[in-house]
C-alpha cells in the first residue's frame, strides 16, 4: 500500500505542481501570470493578476506537498480549493465530460486529493519521517 501511495502522490503531485507553473511562469504551454490574470478577470475573479498568483502558488505548493508527502492534508486542500473554483467559474455549466469543457477532470483531482488527504501519505513520505 505504501508503494502505491508513493506512486500516486508523486505522479499526481508533480502533475498538479506543473499546472501551477503554467499559471506562474508560462511553462509547459501556460500563459503566465499576465495571460492567466486576464482570463481570471474575464471570469470576474478580480484582481486577475493577484488571483492568478494565488491559484498558481496554491497549485505549485499543493502539488509539491502531496508529491513529497509533507503536510499532506494542507496539500490536499490547496489542490481542492482551486478545482472547486474552476468548477464554479468555468466548467460547471458545461456538464460533466471534459471533452465538452465540463468538470470531469476537476472532480477527478478533487477525489484523488480527498482520498490522499484521508488515507495519509504512507510510509515513504516526509510526514512519516517528521511526525
Amino acid at each position: 500500500m505504501d508503494i502505491a501511495l508513493l506512486i500516486l502522490r508523486v505522479v499526481f503531485g508533480v502533475t498538479f505542481a506543473a499546472h501551477g507553473t503554467q499559471k506562474l511562469f508560462g511553462w509547459f504551454g501556460g500563459h503566465g501570470l499576465q495571460g492567466t490574470g486576464g482570463f481570471f478577470e474575464s471570469l470576474g475573479l478580480k484582481p486577475g493578476y493577484t488571483m492568478a498568483l494565488m491559484a498558481g502558488l496554491g497549485e505549485l505548493v499543493g502539488g509539491l506537498l502531496i508529491a513529497f508527502g509533507f503536510l499532506t492534508q494542507l496539500g490536499a486542500v490547496l489542490m481542492i480549493v482551486p478545482m472547486i473554483i474552476a468548477i464554479m467559474k468555468v466548467h460547471g455549466q458545461n456538464g460533466y465530460w471534459a471533452t465538452e469543457g465540463g468538470f470531469e477532470y476537476n472532480l477527478a483531482i478533487i477525489a484523488v486529493a480527498v482520498a490522499v488527504g484521508l488515507a495519509g501519505p504512507g510510509l515513504y513520505s516526509l510526514d512519516a519521517l517528521v511526525f
